[in-house]
């Protein structure tokens, strides 16, 4: 069995739109067979699919997203913070309250769908880690390369 989408005619599948690749990845499911198998923990990706087998780990999705979402979550609730400190004037305890768990647990969550939608795109893109192609243009980890 292959890791690479195709389709009847040959050639990789349309590219779906964005949000049902956000979508997809916020629910975790596999991008062979759509089960919801791709995620082992909050954010950590499991070996592979559970029903069609898909290596998850031939992906390189890194650690990207972790550092672009904590500074534009970080923004946008800093602003939101400012805004409610203007408007309501609470105590400190308060803003804790709100915007630790908050700000946490948006950056876990956005950081899960972020992490899906690379590798989801990285998979219907047919994309391989740099360095992965042999001298003869075949892909060291590619089970068609031995046929």
């Amino acid at each position: 069995m292959s890791d690479t989408p195709e389709r009847e005619g040959g050639g990789l599948p349309e590219v779906p739109a964005a949000a049902s690749v956000m979508k997809a990845a916020a629910l975790g499911k596999c991008p062979r067979c759509g089960s919801r198998t791709m995620f082992a923990g909050l954010v950590n990706f499991a070996d592979k699919c559970g029903q069609c087998g898909l290596n998850y780990a031939r992906f390189n999705v890194g650690d990207g997203p972790a550092a672009f979402l904590t500074l534009a979550i970080g923004a946008v609730l800093a602003l939101f913070a400012i805004l409610f400190d203007q408007a309501v004037h609470p105590p400190f305890w308060v803003h804790a309250l709100i915007w630790v768990p908050l700000t946490a647990a948006m950056v876990v969550y956005g950081l899960r769908i972020a992490k899906g939608a690379l590798l989801i795109v990285e998979y219907r893109r047919d994309a391989y880690e740099a360095g992965s192609l042999e001298t003869d243009g075949t892909r060291r980890d590619d089970p068609r390369a031995d046929q």
